[in-house]
């Protein structure tokens, strides 16, 4: 059923509806009635929207301030533009008609002293046949015309004779003359005038919602649609009111001043419809988000169905990811810092690097420096893969100077494309990179091969690890990379300090070390040089920090350096890559679904990154060879008891002797194995298995702050 043309009954049980005690404050009932017996549509339609931008031309010129700038100026063209056409110059006859009865109803009425009230109903039974809101652009065109002649005499009658001689039979001259004894009766009929307009077009706003998205069974489209006759009402009778008072003044001159119940009367409409609009914008904004959710889920479904479909090439998943708004330039260029189009990526194997303004320094420096190297180095399949960001930001935060200047720094330190703004990514795709490509906070990089196909749900790891060694970074080339590798420390520091590699190369003892205690640091550094001059083999230590804490990383790293314990790394940077590529190895893992593996190596990996969250830990390689990986609790006595295994180095070596002891001690301590995801790192394991004993490990929720920690975002 249309709600806008439907017979008055139908319309009587909307008004007797649940939302009846919110309006009761608006109406009386029984004059309401009247006004709904009146409504017999007869299905004509009236294409209101041209007809009531004239009406909006018309009266934000006929003021005594006449409106201007760049939207009259728009507003104008478009008007102009519109009466071009045949069809709205036909609309215009047909309602032309109508249109001069109300305003001749209006003059006599207003001239014989009717009550405003059946004036008003007067109207509403000449336009009986009309919908709700054709009945009050068609009696708002009609006061237009009036108002309008009196303003336009009044802005050219001193320069066109013809308007002269009008203006003089209209009084128009001495109504100017007193204009400022007049400005509180102009003054309250620009007021009421406003707020008949706002209703109008909200009104308006309300007939051109959707039917595909906002239906009847939305509560607030049904209780601003059971308000609209209520709403109709009383615009038409301010429009009376109005009418009055121009043609009074036009009539009986400046003299017939405006009286106290007259002027009562105008703010009292003017409340009472303010008081009817602002609970029709309450409901538009409700009606609103209802679509929204509606389109955006519609979106989400189209998004769904792209990536099940087959394309020739990528063109159609990534403007449906990065520029479903048709920008014809949605990227930037991050070498020439240029807007550009999105052919640039078809047909090429595209990164998107999907985060939200908190990406770190640290995160963008090491991705800068791999996609750098990957150029300089390029060939021909290199040159084929294109990184493009896709900021995520929470919508429902209002967007602010302080938001804007985060992004166009973080844009600016991108080597790659750029999606321009943040806005070009509907809520649509936010949901999608959340709910199927699990992204949270932070970065992911989904791979789509040329077609648009998912290869990699997220290649981030790969590159932590492999660098552009990874390309084309699908989940095969990850399988593959993995079964090349071993259980050696080129694994461990490939691509973070050359220095080590030539020690790895020169067949050196190396000791990796790391955790947050200083005194146990000195104890181990002590320990070890010892243990090294007495066995009189060749060690170099590295302290690699923590993979938390780094304020007390900070504080280690201090010692070390005024000490001279070890060889350490300054650029945290360099600490916090090592320690990301090694928990990139276990979330590999976890993607690939080889977590629980019986992968010695893997098992090996979980260890270290166990021991990371429980004190202090070393691993022992003799140049590529890892030989020794363990706890503090067990590596330290064992460098402490070297007395006790010194003796079989001469038969078994200075690798088994240091092994076999070290096995003794922690076939005794058996340290516990803890693991930690954040809720932000996205994807994260149901089970996983104990590397120390295989057993399933039991699942707690760990809230944690560590407050010497760089609050993320911050270091910009």
């Amino acid at each position: 059923m249309d709600l806008w043309s439907a017979p008055g009954a139908s319309q009587q049980q909307l008004i007797k509806s649940d939302h009846r005690s919110t309006m009761g404050m608006y109406d009386d009932n029984m004059m309401m009635k009247q006004i709904l017996a009146t409504h017999t549509p007869d299905g004509r339609e009236v294409e209101v929207n041209p007809v009531f931008q004239l009406i909006e031309d018309i009266l934000n010129r006929a003021t005594l301030q006449v409106s201007s700038g760049d939207n009259a100026v728009q507003a104008q063209m478009e008007i102009e533009d519109k009466a071009q056409q045949a069809s709205f110059i036909a609309m215009i006859e047909a309602i032309s008609f109508a249109i001069d009865r109300i305003s001749c109803e209006l003059a006599y009425k207003a001239l014989s002293g009717s009550d405003a009230h059946q004036t008003t109903v007067s109207l509403f039974n000449m336009l009986a046949a009309y919908s709700w809101d054709a009945k009050l652009v068609l009696t708002l065109a009609a006061f237009a015309i009036n108002y309008g002649e009196f303003w336009l005499l009044a802005q050219i009658y001193s320069t066109n004779p013809l308007a002269k001689s009008m203006a003089i039979l209209k009084q128009v001259p001495s109504i100017l003359e007193h204009a400022g004894n007049l400005k509180s009766r102009f003054d309250a009929l620009n007021s009421l005038i406003k707020v008949m307009m706002d209703v109008t077009r909200c009104i308006i706003e309300f007939k051109d919602l959707p039917s595909l998205y906002i239906t009847q069974d939305v509560p607030a489209f049904t209780t601003a649609i059971s308000l609209i006759p209520t709403a109709v009402y009383w615009t038409i009778r301010s429009v009376v009111a109005c009418a009055t008072q121009i043609t009074t003044l036009t009539s009986m001159g400046h003299e017939f001043a405006l009286s106290a119940s007259e002027g009562w009367e105008l703010s009292t409409l003017a409340h009472k419809l303010k008081t009817i609009y602002e609970h029709l914008r309450k409901q538009m904004a409700v009606c609103y988000q209802h679509i929204d959710e509606r389109k955006s889920l519609e979106a989400y479904q189209m998004l769904l169905n792209l990536f099940e479909m087959v394309h020739l090439d990528n063109m159609k998943i990534l403007k449906a990811l990065i520029c479903a708004k048709d920008d014809l330039q949605p990227l930037v260029d991050g070498s020439t810092k240029r807007r550009v189009n999105i052919d640039v990526l078809r047909r090429k194997n595209v990164l998107l690097l999907i985060s939200d303004l908190n990406i770190s320094h640290d995160e963008l420096s090491i991705l800068e420096q791999i996609y750098t190297e990957s150029r300089q180095h390029a060939t021909r399949l290199v040159n084929q893969y294109e990184v493009v960001w896709i900021p995520v930001v929470d919508r429902s935060i209002p967007w602010d100077e302080t938001m804007q200047n985060r992004f166009e720094y973080i844009q600016s330190q991108m080597p790659w494309y750029t999606v321009h703004h943040p806005t070009l990514i509907e809520k649509a795709v936010i949901r999608f990179t959340k709910e199927v490509w699990h992204f949270r906070n932070k970065p992911i990089l989904v791979v789509l091969d040329p077609q648009g196909k998912v290869v990699s749900p997220n290649a981030i790891h790969m590159m932590w690890i492999w660098g552009s060694n990874a390309f084309p970074f699908t989940s095969l080339r990850e399988e593959a990379l993995w079964k090349e590798e071993t259980w050696r420390l080129e694994l461990l520091i490939d691509g973070i300090d050359p220095e080590l590699l030539k020690w790895i190369r020169e067949g050196k003892y190396i000791f990796l070390y790391g955790g947050d205690d200083v005194e146990w640091v000195r104890k181990f550094t002590t320990a070890a040089l010892t243990v090294s001059n007495s066995a009189r083999i060749p060690l170099e230590m590295v302290y690699v920090g923590k993979s938390s804490k780094r304020e007390q990383v900070r504080r280690v790293l201090a010692a070390i350096m005024v000490e001279k314990l070890s060889y350490f790394w300054e650029d945290l940077t360099m600490v916090w890559f090592f320690w990301t590529r090694l928990e990139s190895m276990l979330f590999s893992k976890i993607q690939l679904g080889r977590a629980d593996d019986m992968d010695p190596m893997m098992q090996e990996i979980k260890k270290l990154i166990s021991y990371d969250r429980n004190g202090g830990w070393a691993l022992l390689s003799k140049g590529s060879q890892i030989v020794v990986n363990g706890h503090g609790t067990t590596v330290l006595p064992a460098l402490l008891e070297y007395d006790m295994w010194r003796e079989h180095i001469l038969t078994k070596g200075f690798d088994k002797s240091f092994k076999d002891h070290h096995d003794k001690l922690y076939s005794i301590a058996h340290p516990c194995c803890r693991f930690e995801f954040s809720t932000h790192g996205g994807r994260i394991p149901e089970s996983m298995k104990c590397p120390e004993c295989q057993r399933v490990m039991e699942k707690f929720t760990t809230f944690s702050c560590c407050h010497d920690d760089n609050v993320p975002g911050t270091q910009y």
